[in-house]
């Protein structure tokens, strides 16, 4: 393992703190506008989100899908269930593993992902553009593009 100069590890913990900062000032504007108007948190979002990027059937493992939301596996069981229960997904037996569960966007779950995107996209566009206007953050927004 290498050393690091004091100065090196500050620089990288200065990085840390303005990417966390800037994370959690999207996700808390994304939680609120997303629970206030279509009643989805963040992470529900996400899940739909995830399951509809996929190319394969509209599907994923149950293990692939925590990964993409960055949960553990229990949280992701827990969340998944709500959205089942909703009606936004359905999971599944996989066919040719039995011991793998799928878990697939329903009509309903495409609908409401529908409803809500032009929110999330607004909302993460007008985030970064406040951000983009802080001393701090702004170079962490410009190495994301926003103009």
């Amino acid at each position: 393992m290498s050393v690091i100069s004091d100065d090196a590890a500050e620089a990288r913990a200065r990085g840390w703190r303005t990417l966390a900062a800037l994370h959690a000032r999207i996700e808390d504007a994304l939680e609120r506008a997303l629970q206030r108007e279509h009643d989805l948190s963040v992470s529900e979002y996400t899940v739909l989100d995830a399951l509809s990027r996929q190319p394969d059937g509209r599907y994923l493992r149950m293990n692939q899908l925590s990964r993409a939301v960055v949960l553990s596996q229990s949280a992701t069981t827990r969340l998944v269930t709500r959205l089942e229960q909703r009606g936004l997904l359905q999971r599944y037996l996989c066919p040719d593993d039995r011991r793998g569960i799928y878990t697939e966007l329903t009509d309903v779950g495409r609908a409401a992902l529908e409803r809500a995107l032009p929110t999330h996209e607004a909302v993460l566009a007008d985030a970064l553009r406040q951000a983009r206007d802080e001393p701090e953050l702004a170079p962490l927004v410009g190495v994301l593009g926003v103009r």
